[in-house]
């Protein structure tokens, strides 16, 4: 699929995709404006100007909240493109930007030029990548050499230098201590990052690589050189698939729902390509490892049989703090420059659809949990005289306003009124996230029960009566799931994901659980091992419950694990026993071990609701699949 488009009114200088969503575009060009587009739509949704010189490189930060572009001249500027606005000028490079990252914690920013700043390089520094940690950075050089960085210490921890050209790009893994590069020598290399080695060089390339992308599970590594897609495994080193595809000089690569974003461009004019990887060969992926061992599968992933240490994530919330509130004293120069730049909004639909709903589930979410939020809960639950108290069910993250609960009686004829009873669903029945009618009000607890003609309906004051049964209950009950939240809330506040997990957990109130693990499920990052080991109980319960919405917060998480676990699970249970003392190692041996225990009771669950009928059953179906190797 390919799509074209006029990005500028001269040539293109720089592009980038968003790697978070896969569907927000970058372009920079010579007439010195940032646009900003959504993927396959013609019309551009911002245009940031500001820059007095080409626009050389562009980078969005990882919420995709954030843009900053470096020029010709060597200057730099930063826009919060939710609040449509320049945040600052930095001048620091004394010749052209060609690279630049952002801080995985979003408070810090990388920026290369062709000044070589970067003190050990000897030409232009290419591509600047931080690692999934923040705790190191890598460059890349028109020298022909990759450098590792510790950001704590303030040195160089190693030099690699098997390549024979310019280095164009390099990532790290999303998960282990690996690095990958790519170069104008038309190789692909990576880099084991503990023992500081080259563990695979690409061959076959036929032309220059401008661009690598890890999978998002880590099991394979995407190459895009020119009119070609190739798909890479390691130890050993194999090419799993070849996809020609006419992208030219393509520049940038992104996935969003199993499809390869693909950019290029040519004079001003901007292409994007999508390619399905359903199609694509990428053998250890988790989708196709359908292993048949009966107890715990061999490894077939593209990561061969090395264990390596994995990243420990920074904790992070859903935005990260305000450059302006921490900024430096402008100059009276910085000023100047910051009051000529502008972003202009040329296209408000696409603007409010992309960029405002994000921040207002973040806010309500992590900064302000009102009472009232819950208290329009009040309705989805039996509270009435005859029906014990129940949990209120959670309001699912959405961005959409709102609901409003509203009870309505209907009396078809002035003269008789119409009793309408509704009759309590099984307490073993499914009660769905959205319905267009109250669970357990009846209609006839509002009118007179006789039938006869001389009924009148009950008066105001009794008719409240009836509302008002089980609100006092209803009060306390989400008074205390409000402190329960608040709780919950002033730990992630401290940064520390688990321990927020853990309090939610000790609280036996699944509601809490749910309200927590859909702030976890909009970052799939945020996921680590030891979370796993202290909810997969957890997730058992809610695949049980009678709560749609439960159900559908258990069936996204269980999936999360899979997808991003299971290959570490069952490369770390099959691999022979290591020599001496290993710690760390048997520390994740003992998490792995539980996570199996734990997934294994969780597989006879999902296999008993795969045969339910239904959109319930397909969900089901799928963790089936997921999970075949463990049956």
């Amino acid at each position: 699929v390919t799509t074209e488009i006029v990005a500028h009114s001269s040539n293109v200088s720089s592009l980038v995709l968003g790697k978070a969503s896969g569907r927000l575009l970058a372009t920079g060009g010579e007439d010195c404006r940032v646009n900003i587009w959504a993927v396959s739509k013609p019309n551009c949704i911002m245009s940031l100007t500001g820059h007095t010189s080409p626009v050389e490189c562009i980078q969005f930060n990882s919420s995709e909240e954030r843009v900053v572009a470096g020029s010709q001249s060597g200057s730099l500027r930063l826009w919060d493109l939710e609040a449509a606005k320049i945040l600052r000028t930095l001048m620091g490079h004394k010749a052209s930007v060609c690279s630049l990252d952002f801080h995985p914690m979003g408070e810090y920013l990388a920026s290369g030029s062709v000044d070589s700043n970067i003190k050990g390089h000897t030409q232009a520094v290419r591509c600047l990548a931080f690692s999934p940690d923040g705790k190191w950075l890598a460059s890349a050089s028109d020298d022909s050499t990759v450098k590792l960085w510790d950001l704590i210490a303030g040195k160089m921890i190693t030099e690699f230098k098997s390549h024979t050209s310019a280095v164009n790009v390099v990532q790290f893994h999303p998960n282990e201590y690996l690095l990958a590069s790519g170069s104008a020598d038309r190789t692909v290399k990576l880099w084991d990052l503990e023992k500081f080695n080259m563990i695979g060089s690409s061959e076959g390339e036929t032309g220059v690589v401008r661009s690598i992308l890890f999978n998002p599970d880590g099991s394979c590594l995407y190459s895009g050189s020119e009119n070609t897609l190739r798909v890479y495994g390691w130890e050993p080193d194999r090419c799993f698939d070849v996809v020609h595809v006419g992208w030219g000089k393509v520049s940038d690569l992104a996935i969003s729902n199993n499809q390869m974003i693909a950019v290029s461009s040519s004079q001003n004019n901007v292409s994007w390509y999508v390619v399905d990887l359903n199609r694509v060969k990428k053998s250890g992926s988790v989708l196709q490892g359908l292993i048949q061992d009966k107890l715990i599968p061999a490894p077939t992933s593209a990561l061969g049989t090395t264990l390596r240490r994995n990243y420990e994530r920074p904790t992070t919330s859903c935005t990260g703090q305000d450059p302006e509130g921490e900024r430096r004293s402008p100059s009276s120069e910085d000023e100047k420059e910051d009051k000529e730049s502008s972003a202009e909004i040329t296209n408000p639909e696409d603007y409010k659809e992309i960029f405002q709903p994000r921040s207002a589930i973040c806010e309500f979410y992590l900064h302000k949990i009102r009472l009232d939020h819950f208290y329009t809960c009040c309705f989805t639950c039996p509270i009435t005289s005859s029906t014990p108290v129940q949990r209120v069910e959670p309001t699912m993250i959405a961005a959409a306003p709102r609901p409003v609960a509203v009870v309505t009686t209907s009396v078809t004829s002035p003269s008789r009124p119409v009793v309408t009873t509704t009759k309590p669903k099984p307490s073993t029945g499914i009660i769905l996230s959205t319905r267009n009618e109250p669970i357990g009000l009846n209609a006839g607890d509002f009118l007179s029960h006789a039938l006869n003609a001389k009924a009148s309906v009950m008066g105001d004051e009794e008719a409240l009566a009836q509302i008002r049964k089980g609100h006092d209950t209803m009060c306390v009950m989400l008074t205390s799931r409000y402190k329960n939240l608040d709780t919950v809330r002033s730990v992630w506040a401290s940064g520390d994901v688990k321990t927020s997990l853990d309090s939610a957990v000790s609280m036996n109130d699944l509601s809490i659980v749910v309200d927590v693990l859909n702030i976890i499920n909009l970052k799939p990052s945020l996921w680590k091992l030891d979370l796993c080991t202290s909810i997969l109980t957890q997730i058992e319960e809610l695949l049980q419950s009678k709560y749609e919405s439960y159900v559908q917060t258990g069936c996204i998480s269980l999936k999360l694990i899979l997808k991003r676990f299971w290959p570490l699970i069952s490369d770390t249970l099959t691999a022979p026993p290591s020599v001496g003392v290993d710690i760390t190692r048997e520390e994740r041996h003992r998490k792995c071990k539980a996570c199996y225990k734990q997934l294994k009771n969780l597989s006879n669950v999902v296999k008993n609701r795969a045969e339910q009928v239904g959109r319930h059953g397909s969900t089901f179906k799928e963790l089936q699949l997921l999970m075949a190797p463990l049956y």
